[in-house]
């Protein structure tokens, strides 16, 4: 089963926080069928928030990425246009642009989203918590 990732599952993944996911959650991504995605909005969202001091990574970003993308072989979904028209025709329930990405994509590729997220289920996107 493929899963999307949402920007603060894929940090708590990586962080060790277990204690932030629900059991579901921490249930499916270790099982062995399970391919986590992370797309490439979530990664810009990280160096963003992390540049401007919104958010503490526990490395430099640079060596987060090789940590846990690049050496994980972390699997990263493009943003790809269908994406972006998918953005488009997505009433505003949800106003940060990196989740409007995320949503699109899900619906685009029919993945389910890993989030907490309440405001994803004001979409037709299968969201898994």
């Amino acid at each position: 089963m493929r899963i999307l990732l949402d920007t603060h599952t894929f940090l708590w993944l990586v962080e060790g926080d277990s204690v932030q996911l629900s059991e579901r959650v921490q249930q499916l991504v270790q099982d062995e069928g399970t391919v986590a995605i992370l797309s490439i909005a979530s990664l810009w969202e990280l160096a963003i928030k992390s540049s401007i001091g919104k958010l503490a990574l526990s490395l430099p970003f640079a060596e987060y990425v090789q940590r846990y993308i690049l050496d994980a072989e972390t699997e990263i979904l493009p943003i790809l246009t269908a994406h972006t028209v998918a953005v488009s025709r997505l009433s505003f329930h949800h106003r940060d642009p990196f989740d409007r990405v995320l949503i699109a994509q899900s619906l685009v590729e029919n993945i389910p989203i890993i989030s907490r997220d309440e405001v994803f289920d004001d979409y037709a996107v299968q969201r898994v918590w």
